[in-house]
């Protein structure tokens, strides 16, 4: 494991963000969805595509709040422009659960 210092964990800025539009993204080489994630007024509303169809429906991840890195440049993937890295874990099997917070937040409310 190569260790950081302090000064490199502060460059990477992880806001906490509202997804308010979730699409199918069946371009995507695995399956994913295309999702649109608010993190307030200072930052506005991100794209990004994620690959999550295994653990979770459309339809609950419109309001879920999750942890997403937003100072990476834009990436295109297939159609879309990523312009976040939405986090999650992989479990063993390989599905990713998504890095949320357990209490609401405002949106882009940045990781201490």
């Amino acid at each position: 494991m190569e260790h950081i210092d302090w000064g490199d964990f502060q460059k990477v800025d992880i806001r906490v963000g509202t997804i308010v539009d979730v699409e199918d993204f069946p371009e995507a080489r695995r399956p994913a969805y295309k999702l649109k994630v608010d993190f307030g007024q200072e930052i506005g509303i991100k794209k990004s595509s994620a690959q999550i169809t295994a653990l979770y429906a459309k339809e609950e991840l419109l309001g879920k709040q999750v942890l997403a890195v937003v100072n990476f440049p834009p990436k295109q993937i297939g159609p879309i422009m990523s312009e976040c890295l939405v986090t999650g874990l992989h479990r063993p099997d390989g599905s990713v659960v998504l890095s949320t917070v357990d209490m609401d937040l405002p949106n882009g409310t940045r990781l201490a």
